[in-house]
């Protein structure tokens, strides 16, 4: 009897402290609604729900919370794009945003390239990107439109090394400028070398950029490794070299977009046959392997015809190249990007056998061919382009001067100071964590590297 009466009681007090039982059905129902709600809040609400528990931490905490809310809705609003890009806007208002290192201005007053000096290094040179894209309608370096891109602003840093390249070629045109004879020796072919983004290809873009701008008549290539890839390629048996007819009349058609002036005023000076080759999947020309341009013809004129006759294309490609050999009314300069690529195999083979295949080498192209040696007299820069993964070439390159090499350097640490202060005025960082110490560790962190730098520069805290 008292067993009986101590299990009911047993039994009585723990259905009390049961918990009550879930419906089977409803209980994952519920779980998936909860959880929609936690993952519409951390995905879209986190600013609001940031700013009201800013709000109720200030109204506790007083004037310590009240600044750390500021900062957080400050840093908030930096993140998003388009609260950026409108605060961008109103700061244009304000010059006096617009300080450099050492309360120096952050922009140079210099209305053009030509009228940089060297007291205007460490500072950003204001660019039009309209102006850019009609005076290197070849194409921007894609460093130069990440940049662009990143910073809402179209302006490069005055770099010593840029202005030591553009004195060079100065000196050459003009040599009463620099009639003290100071300075290091002039260099009509250079190849700038360097580690993998410190600023070669917008050094060489600038560098074409300035000498448009003074008159010269450029041949641009921002894109070398296009020379060696894609497209169709044909076997000239006059020739013996590799045609490739669509990246030699898209060349044609780059060339003559900005230079179409001048090339109308500057005539032919040879006359011998162009080779005709395959067309772009048309075939050979029936009963005609090559043609030739009559007299009275402008570089005008050849340019048209290549671009006109698929034919041609790779001829007249090769004749322009020797053309330009002989212009002597104006200063003409030859600009090769990713210029490497040009020492290596291409992308294309030439079968051997039934099963088997051997890569072509840049070298016997017929355009690459024409336009890769630097063992003449004209005023020529190559330029190196380590993300295109060539692989490491050797010191002595065939076809180019044993001195053409130029080592192009990583940020110093002047320069980086400038850059770091250019991304606080474009507010890629938030004012209250940058620090000289701060961007100091971004330097050294990245090595001078550019877009390493810009990679870290958000991530001060």
């Amino acid at each position: 009897m008292l067993r009986s009466i101590l299990r009911a009681g047993a039994a009585t007090a723990t259905s009390k402290c049961r918990r009550p039982r879930l419906d089977p059905i409803s209980s994952p129902t519920r779980a998936a609604a909860v959880l929609q709600s936690h993952l519409y809040l951390s995905t879209k609400n986190t600013k609001s729900a940031l700013t009201k528990a800013n709000k109720k931490v200030k109204s506790k905490g007083g004037k310590a919370d009240d600044a750390s809310s500021a900062a957080a809705d400050e840093h908030d609003a930096a993140s998003s794009d388009g609260a950026r890009a409108q605060r961008l806007a109103l700061d244009e208002k304000d010059p006096s945003l617009d300080v450099g290192p050492g309360g120096r201005p952050l922009f140079t007053s210099a209305p053009s390239l030509s009228q940089l000096t060297r007291r205007d290094a460490c500072s950003y040179f204001k660019l039009s990107i309209d102006k850019l894209k009609e005076v290197l309608p070849e194409g921007l370096p894609a460093g130069m439109e990440k940049e662009f891109e990143d910073s809402m602003r179209s302006a490069v840093l005055v770099r010593q090394s840029f202005l030591d390249l553009r004195d060079n070629f100065r000196r050459i045109v003009d040599p009463p400028m620099f009639s003290d004879g100071k300075g290091p020796k002039v260099r009509k072919q250079i190849v700038l070398d360097g580690p993998v983004s410190c600023g070669k290809s917008i050094a060489l873009a600038m560098l074409v950029h300035w000498a448009r701008d003074e008159g010269w008549l450029v041949f641009y290539a921002p894109r070398g490794r296009e020379w060696t890839h894609g497209g169709f390629f044909y076997k000239n048996p006059q020739t013996g070299f590799w045609d490739t007819p669509l990246q030699a009349e898209k060349i044609l058609k780059d060339f003559c977009k900005w230079n179409a002036s001048h090339l109308k005023k500057l005539p032919c000076q040879i006359y011998d046959p162009i080779p005709l080759g395959e067309g772009a999947g048309v075939g050979w020309m029936k009963g005609v392997d090559s043609m030739t341009m009559p007299e009275g013809s402008t570089l005008d004129d050849l340019v048209k015809t290549g671009i006109d006759h698929s034919h041609a294309a790779v001829g007249v490609l090769v004749r322009l190249r020797k053309e330009l050999s002989l212009v002597k009314d104006i200063p003409v300069l030859i600009a090769i990007d990713q210029y490497n690529n040009w020492f290596t195999f291409s992308e294309y083979e030439e079968p051997v056998t039934v099963r088997s295949c051997q890569p072509i080498h840049a070298k016997e192209l017929a355009t690459v061919n024409a336009f890769r040696t630097m063992m003449h007299d004209d005023m020529m820069v190559g330029a190196f382009s380590h993300s295109t993964a060539v692989g490491k070439l050797r010191k002595e390159l065939p076809d180019v001067p044993v001195d053409a090499r130029s080592m192009f350097p990583r940020y110093s640490l002047d320069e980086a100071e400038a850059v770091c202060h250019y991304y606080l005025r474009q507010r890629l960082v938030w004012r209250g964590a940058f620090s000289e110490e701060s961007w100091k560790k971004v330097y050294y962190l990245s090595r001078g590297n550019g877009s390493e730098m810009r990679w870290l520069i958000p991530l001060m805290r």
